[in-house]
């Protein structure tokens, strides 16, 4: 049985906000009891069990009540209502330097900080070594940090919360800041304190991070709590939200998904019906403008594909064509191939943008572009027509297995709309003798000189 280190049940936080400052005194003395607060909910009824070795993502939009939810399982701030079991020595990031004192040295705040976690001065000069090598400031880890830039003390910030030996590690957007090379030190060390079987909740707004790293996520919104499951089923549901096409019936499938057992296996029981369907591919290829049918038909589909809008326009079919102008969902690598997808309208659009997307089995998008950023937008389309996009280009990526999603979105008075996503479609994959590190083939040429 796992070892449950946070358990959060019906956390609920509830602040008074108050017209001006003057009104908070007015009720504090009033003989009547006179309200004149409002009541603002930050959290309603918050319940999560964390497990020892999980790494737990939380999203949701700003002001949804993340923070607020950090705040709370740290101590730093008390719920109104619920109640909070911890289990382990926590460590968190949730404002970077927060608990740092400007007037003190880098290796006085080092020193602070590891006695307000509870190691003595004899552990922290144990440690104080290495947070120092990974802070990587030089001599100003001897000046105060009121001198530092805002690079040096995330740095500093870092380091201190990163090697203190948490149980459990909070990290609240800080693997975003400082340069790349800092990012990927940052992003590292995270990794080896998953591999350590460390607990750790991670708050982002990098979706493709929470789907990288995190084992399940919370959803919350407007500080109700959505869903909790899968990371990449979660996202999608949050993407949704994103663009005000939430449905509570995506909860309900997940919920069910869940309940049926097969909650991690969508994307690996698709894997299989792919790798199935796509040994029979090459002799099923036809040119598409001489198929009978539609194309979608010939494509290795997802029956679990999300899919959604407003209505103001739908895909209706899309293909994968190679090199020799045929259907063909497997792409030699370093061939040309083109994504294709038709888009028919039913009322009046002024500058449609279609898209695509490829993503990687764990829901790590790739790459993708879009007709806005190719600078191929139309003007405008009417109501009843059906518009084909054709995205020609190499295939760079590295022999594998991809996910295609497709997307045709716009601006309605200044709003981003979406009239009609299909995520995780179907199938695109990528043959290939000679793979290369990574996603991309750079294409290197070597010599010796």
């Amino acid at each position: 049985m796992q070892e449950k280190v946070i358990e959060i049940k019906d956390i609920t936080k509830t602040y008074k906000l108050y017209n001006k400052p003057s009104d908070r005194l007015r009720e504090n003395f009033s003989l009547t009891h006179k309200s004149y607060h409002r009541d603002h909910n930050a959290l309603q009824g918050i319940n999560l069990d964390v497990y020892k070795g999980e790494c737990v993502g939380i999203i949701g939009t700003n002001g949804s009540g993340k923070s607020t939810l950090l705040k709370i399982v740290t101590g730093v701030v008390a719920p109104t209502s619920g109640t909070l079991e911890i289990n382990g020595k926590i460590s968190a990031l949730l404002e970077l330097g927060a608990g740092f004192n400007q007037e003190y040295t880098g290796i006085e705040n080092i020193y602070l900080n590891g006695t307000m976690v509870g190691f003595t001065k004899e552990e922290m000069d144990e440690k104080l070594q290495s947070i120092i090598d990974f802070a990587e400031i030089g001599d100003f880890i001897n000046q105060p940090v009121k001198t530092y830039s805002s690079g040096m003390f995330a740095r500093l910030a870092f380091a201190v919360a990163i090697n203190v030996e948490p149980d459990i590690l909070i990290v609240d957007e800080a693997l975003s800041v400082g340069d790349i090379f800092f990012q990927s030190k940052c992003y590292q060390k995270f990794l080896d304190f998953k591999k350590a079987g460390k607990t750790i909740l991670f708050v982002s707004h990098d979706l493709s991070s929470i789907i990288k790293y995190c084992d399940r996520s919370l959803l919350i919104h407007q500080g109700k709590q959505i869903a909790v499951g899968k990371s990449s089923e979660i996202v999608d549901i949050y993407k949704k939200i994103l663009v005000n096409q939430f449905d509570e019936k995506d909860v309900e499938k997940l919920s069910a998904n869940a309940d049926s057992g097969d909650k991690n296996q969508t994307k690996e029981e698709f894997q299989q019906t792919m790798n199935a369907d796509n040994q029979t591919s090459e002799n099923n290829s036809e040119e598409p403008d001489k198929m009978s049918g539609v194309w979608k038909e010939k494509m290795v589909n997802n029956p679990k594909a999300v899919t959604y809008g407003n209505g103001v326009a739908e895909i209706i079919d899309y293909a994968v064509i190679d090199e020799h102008g045929n259907l063909n969902p497997s792409i030699y690598k370093e061939t040309y191939f083109s994504i294709r997808m038709k888009v028919q309208f039913f009322k009046d659009v002024e500058n449609p943008i279609f898209a695509y997307t490829l993503k990687d089995i764990k829901g790590t998008e790739i790459t993708g572009t879009n007709t806005m950023l190719e600078k191929q937008t139309l003007e405008r389309v009417k109501a009843g027509d059906i518009v084909t996009v054709d995205f020609n280009q190499k295939m760079c990526l590295q022999g594998a297995n991809y996910l295609l999603a497709l997307g045709c979105t716009g601006y309605e008075a200044g709003e981003f709309t979406v009239y009609s996503r299909l995520y995780d479609i179907c199938n695109i994959e990528v043959v290939s003798d000679c793979n290369t590190i990574g996603y991309v083939d750079m294409d290197a040429k070597v010599s010796y000189l």
